[in-house]
Formats: C-alpha cells, sequence, structure tokens
C-alpha cells in the first residue's frame, strides 16, 4: 500500500472527483502535507490531464507531478451502481473535491444533499467557472477566461502591446491555494464547531479578482483604471528588468528609500538619492523614464557577474531573471531541496518540485509520482469497502470500475 507517512494532514481523508488542474491541484497540495487522497477517474475515460505536453513515451509530464501521492481508482459515477459505490466511499472521508460544471454532480444523485445525509461531517468543495450561483454559473469557464475576467490581462504587458494571459494556467494554480485553504478552514469550523460540514464555493475568477487588492477600490473612490506600464508599477519605481552587458535580464524593485539609496550607492550616483525628481517614492513615478535610463545605462555597462558582486555588497534588492535552466542551477534551490528526485516505475526517476510550505514539526513529503488510472482499485474496494475480489472482478467485467 502507498500511503503519505508524514505530515500535518496526517489522517485527513479525501475523495477527489475533479479533473484537469484546479479540483486535482488542490487535492495534491494537501497529499503532500499527509492527507489521504483517493482520485477518481472514469474507467472510460482518463482524467485530460494524462494527456497534456509534455509528453515522454507517451507518459504526460504533468499528471506525474499533479497525481503525485494519491490513491487511484476507477469508477463510473454515472451508472446508478457507480453512484451507490460512490456513497459507501463519501461515508467515510471528511472531504470531497470535484470541479465539474454546477448540477453535475445532483445529475448524477451525489449532490450535497445527499451526501449529508450519509456523512453529516462531510465537506465538499465545489470549484467551478463562475461560481454555483450567479447568471453566469451554468457557462462553461476554464481558467483562461476567469483570468480574463479578473481584469488582470488588461494591464499585464507593455502599452503597445495587447493584454497578456499567464503562459500556464494561473487561474486554476492559484484557486487551488484557495481551494486548500478553504478546506482546512471548513475542517477546523466543524471540529470546533458541531461537527457538520458544509459546501464551499470556490470560483476560479473569484479567486483571481482577490489578489489584486487595490483595483476595486481604487476604481469606486477614484475613478482608476489601470493600464499596462510592461515591467512598471504604478505605485513604485524603479521597479523594472534591465538587459545587462552579456545579454542577461535583471530585476530590480528598490520603491523605498533606503533600497533606492543602496541601489544608488552601488551604481555610483548616490546624489540621486537627493535630488528632487527622485527624493521619495511618489517623485520617481512621476520621472520614471528619467530614472529607468539612468539605471539601465549602467545596467548595460557591466556584465550580470559584476553587477551580481556589486549589488551584494550593496545589499541591492535585484536579481536575474531565470528560465528552467537556471532554476535547476540555482544554489539556494539546491540548498533548500526545493526539487526533489523521486524513484518512478514509468520514469525511472524524476526531478519535481518539493513540498510547499514547511513545517518543522511534522513536514510533508513527495512519496511517489501519478501513477496508473485505476491502480489502488483492488486495495480500495477490497481493503476499504470490503467488496470481494469476484465482485470486484464482476464491476470491470460491466466496466463500473
Amino acid at each position: 500500500m502507498i500511503m503519505n507517512k508524514s505530515g500535518p494532514l496526517l489522517g485527513l481523508k479525501i475523495l477527489e472527483v475533479g479533473s484537469t488542474i484546479a479540483g486535482p491541484m488542490t487535492a495534491t497540495l494537501l497529499a503532500d502535507l499527509g492527507a489521504e487522497v483517493i482520485k477518481i477517474e472514469s474507467p472510460k475515460k482518463e482524467d485530460t490531464i494524462r494527456t497534456w505536453s509534455p509528453i515522454k513515451d507517451g507518459i504526460s509530464l504533468w499528471w506525474k507531478v499533479i497525481g503525485r501521492n494519491k490513491k487511484l481508482i476507477t469508477l463510473d459515477l454515472k451508472s446508478e451502481e457507480g453512484q451507490n459505490i460512490f456513497k459507501k466511499l463519501a461515508a467515510d472521508v471528511d472531504v470531497i473535491i470535484e470541479n465539474f460544471r454546477p448540477g453535475t454532480l445532483e445529475k448524477w444523485n451525489i449532490g450535497y444533499e445527499t451526501l449529508s445525509k450519509i456523512n453529516s461531517g462531510i465537506i465538499l468543495l465545489r470549484i467551478s467557472g463562475f461560481g454555483q450561483t450567479g447568471p453566469y454559473s451554468k457557462q462553461p469557464g476554464y481558467g483562461t477566461i476567469a483570468e480574463a475576467m479578473s481584469g488582470i490581462p488588461s494591464f499585464t504587458g507593455f502599452p503597445d502591446s495587447p493584454p497578456t494571459l499567464s503562459a500556464f494556467p494561473l487561474a486554476d494554480a492559484v484557486t487551488s491555494v484557495f481551494g486548500g485553504m478553504s478546506i482546512m478552514s471548513a475542517v477546523y469550523d466543524r471540529n470546533r464547531d458541531d461537527g457538520k460540514g458544509q459546501i464551499i464555493d470556490l470560483s476560479l475568477y473569484e479567486s483571481m479578482m482577490r489578489l489584486v487588492d487595490p483595483l476595486i477600490i481604487g476604481y469606486d473612490q477614484m475613478g482608476i483604471i489601470k493600464k499596462r506600464g510592461g515591467n512598471r508599477m504604478e505605485e513604485d519605481a524603479p521597479r523594472n528588468t534591465y538587459l545587462t552587458k552579456d545579454e542577461h535580464w535583471l530585476a530590480i524593485s528598490a520603491s523605498s528609500n533606503q533600497t533606492f539609496k543602496r541601489l544608488v550607492q552601488a551604481i555610483k550616483r548616490p546624489e540621486l538619492a537627493e535630488d528632487t525628481r527622485f527624493r521619495n517614492n511618489p517623485d520617481r513615478v512621476k520621472n520614471v523614464e528619467e530614472l529607468d535610463k539612468i539605471i539601465g545605462d549602467w545596467i548595460a555597462s557591466k556584465s550580470l557577474k559584476e553587477i551580481e558582486e556589486i549589488f551584494k555588497y550593496y545589499d541591492v534588492v535585484a536579481g536575474p531573471v531565470y528560465d528552467i535552466e537556471d532554476i535547476f542551477k540555482d544554489i539556494q534551490i539546491k540548498a533548500r531541496e526545493n526539487i526533489v528526485s523521486i524513484k518512478d516505475s514509468d520514469l525511472n526517476e524524476a526531478k519535481v518540485q518539493s513540498v510547499v510550505p514547511r513545517f518543522s514539526k511534522n513536514p510533508g513529503k513527495v512519496n511517489h509520482l501519478g501513477l496508473k488510472r485505476g491502480e489502488h482499485n483492488e486495495e480500495v474496494y477490497h481493503n476499504t469497502l470490503g467488496l470481494s475480489i469476484e465482485e470486484i472482478e464482476s464491476l470491470k467485467q460491466k466496466k463500473i470500475i
């Protein structure tokens, strides 16, 4: 039997019936911290993420990460027999995670009203594009649309470029973090209060909207509509990326007066700290074009190695823009073991991100990467539900599992 042996969530039982990213990633984050996660896939159709690139020898490497630390079973939730088995599984778990279109579980006769009668303490996390209510609730909603609706692409990118979406499923990833937080909040509430569970209604677009603190109140109070400004921010300066002599990009942030003083000392222009154009952050924002030229010209005159040595001496807040190869080489990332090597039956061994965050008392662990569909059918159905081997074989023949 493969399961987490450590972590602060050891003993928490989760049933995951989601697909692709937001729901499954929520479950992965909690599995990393010790929760026992049983993931359900259809016996007729694999989770979509198993087909996403990068693909090596027919195996999705993305699946290997998002499917890690989980027990994997198959079950046809569209069939009455499958629904009855699901109810038996739900009777003995703390949490169910789903990210189908609203109404799907009810259509399958396994909505919260049904499940809570079986298990009054059950917590149901429902992730969807637009939430369980409202005029958009029944519309299909992927992370891309949620990201667009949040307003973030409208001010991401350069002034002369189109609105820019992130190059990975940002909304799904952000929502998964909110999902993990919301589950633990609900578990605490249940254990503190009357022992009864509840529904958590979490949408992709609301998770993204919550990240942009000043935008709503800024528009409400002052009519501010944030525009695209490239790597700059309207709120502070200097804040940008600059190209070095040997063509590396360097990110700098020095909006406070103290960090700005250290920066101008490093570039041998200490007088700029008293220059009326740059004496405080509001003035620096107003005169950011001139300031960026001064900093950019100095950066362009030196190699990245030279700059790093100087900036380290003056304690400047700056760092190179990494690509993935740089991440693998970084000494801080190596020292903190942010990337760990895990044995795998398909890949022999693979490097993946380690567990976040770190707990001093009972840390989580990556025990295994994503396994084959239905890998734990016999274990779960025989050992947990008590079905006989003959019954399990019959379910296979009927394509229920």
